[in-house]
């Protein structure tokens, strides 16, 4: 048999072991290590022989304590920290929608027809820019923070409130949206989360609600506030429900303008301002309303901040929440009991992730032995970690490019539902084809990441290392009899990686 038939073997072994879980290797002195590498797995975007070394020697306890209650403000490695600085931009989100209008608005008024279209090109680059420079200093922070836990929980929580980027010009506003209103509260109490989503302009213009007001009611942010966002589909609230916080919610938009609009006496005092988020009592409906059982009288703002409690406190928020929390992290739907011993915690703690995590990770299921198939932006994520560790990559175009082929590109999901979170969604045979292609890209080279994005300067040299001391400390034990038969018959550290990246243990 040729080389490239023997290859071709290989890869179609692993590829349909890859649909389910094969024998395990049971070798007795790496247990411990296996099982320490599982957990940090489970937590983080991926293992690296570096974090690995720090679980073990700081240990599980001491490990998650600094997970759960990280700094305030996020740190990265001084190199991945510069990327970060040069790709945001400078100013407030106010002042850049404000450039960003004025430039459009200049562009509509040329009268030459080429010369309008090539400014108005120009302004669709400037969006594109914005949003390919978030979506890249995402990928610096999901893969080089110390604070993983965070950033695993940024994606997760961006995902259910999620926002589209093709809306509008929501490509200049959705890295402020990751950077103010997600990631600071995903660790603490889920009421500030929400809180913070609806007072975004992100939010706020992708769900319609800037166009809501007295008398001509928009009820998309209201409706999917509750059925995606808290208190899920079938979990009681009704139409009239809907109606009634669409109500509360009128008002609630974004200004564009510097200046204060002129406002009728008798509620001036109710305006709120800041940055883009307005609350405007021209456009608020005043009168009384029901909402979730509960009378609401008619106030302004302080409706807004009263439905929010009932919205995060209810009992439907709390089941729905946790439910989310642990099939995200488990990797497959847990039982009820499980969801309503953290839907406990999540009541008593008054919606504190970071308790109804820690309360997660003592349940003997989170340890037990895993099978569930890794959604691409993990399967990426965790391949250059392993491939790379701390070695901060140069540009993040690839990886974008690797996440939109399969299907979960950064802020491209279209719908307010966000991406699926069972593994069954990720599993199809196109998938599978995709990432063994993309593992090849990964384990045969550079592949373009070390390449900086200005023309002037060269690529650096690089080579992904994956056969490290975690794979031999901890991984190698764990691989199955075909993955080991295959991984023997590589004719390349190129192939070997390639073999392993796409083996039926790594997409798990």
């Amino acid at each position: 048999m040729s080389r490239a038939a023997t290859r071709c073997c290989l890869v179609t072994v692993l590829l349909l072991a890859a649909a389910g879980p094969g024998p395990r290797a049971d070798a007795a002195p790496q247990r411990a290590a296996a099982a320490d590498a599982a957990f940090l797995d489970a937590l983080t975007w991926g293992a690296t022989p570096s974090t690995f070394a720090q679980l073990t020697a700081e240990g599980r306890a001491r490990w998650l304590h600094a997970q759960l209650h990280p700094p305030a403000e996020s740190r990265l490695p001084p190199a991945a920290q510069a990327q970060v600085d040069a790709l945001t931009p400078p100013g407030s989100l106010f002042e850049r929608a404000q450039a960003l209008d004025a430039q459009a608005k200049a562009a509509k008024e040329i009268a030459d027809p080429e010369a309008r279209k090539a400014a108005q090109q120009a302004f669709r680059g400037a969006l594109n820019t914005a949003a390919r420079n978030a979506a890249s200093a995402w990928v610096l922070r999901a893969l080089y923070s110390p604070d993983q836990l965070r950033e695993r929980l940024t994606w997760f929580w961006f995902n259910r409130l999620n926002v589209h980027q093709g809306k509008s010009t929501l490509r200049a506003a959705v890295g402020d949206y990751l950077d103010t209103a997600i990631r600071p509260h995903v660790l603490g109490r889920f009421r500030d989360l929400l809180m913070a989503s609806l007072r975004h302009p992100a939010m706020l213009r992708y769900l319609d609600n800037d166009a809501n007001a007295a008398g001509r009611p928009n009820e998309n942010y209201a409706r999917e506030i509750m059925e995606l966002h808290t208190m899920g589909v079938g979990s009681g609230y009704t139409q009239g429900d809907v109606e009634a916080l669409a109500r509360i919610l009128s008002g609630v938009g974004i200004a564009m303008k510097p200046e204060t609009p002129k406002l009728r006496p008798e509620h001036a005092a109710d305006y709120r301002r800041d940055g883009l988020f307005e609350f405007n009592p021209n456009r608020h409906d005043y009168g009384d309303k029901v909402f979730l059982g509960a009378r609401i009288r008619g106030r302004g703002w302080p409706e807004v901040e009263e439905a929010v409690d009932l919205i995060a406190r209810h009992p439907a928020t709390t089941t729905s929440v946790s439910r989310a929390l642990a099939t995200y992290f488990l990797g497959r739907p847990p039982d009820d009991a499980l969801v309503a011993r953290l839907a406990a915690v999540f009541g008593r703690t008054d919606g504190d992730i970071a308790a109804v995590m820690a309360a997660l990770v003592r349940e003997p299921v989170f340890t037990a032995e895993r099978g569930a198939f890794k959604d691409p932006v993990r399967y990426v994520f965790s391949a250059l970690r392993m491939a790379y560790d701390a070695r901060v990559i140069r540009n993040a175009g690839p990886v974008l490019g690797w996440l939109n082929r399969l299907g979960e590109g950064l802020f491209n999901r279209s719908t307010p539902d966000g991406y699926p979170l069972d593994a069954a969604s990720w599993s199809g045979p196109g998938q599978l084809a995709t990432r063994f292609e993309i593992a090849r890209q990964i384990g045969s080279g550079s592949a373009g990441l070390f390449k900086p994005s200005l023309p002037d300067q060269a690529e650096e040299p690089a080579f992904p290392v994956l056969a490290n001391g975690l794979y031999f400390a901890a991984l190698s034990g764990t691989l199955s009899t075909a993955t080991r038969a295959a991984l023997a018959q590589a004719v390349s550290p190129q192939d070997w990686n390639t073999l392993y990246l796409a083996s039926p243990e790594f997409m798990r």
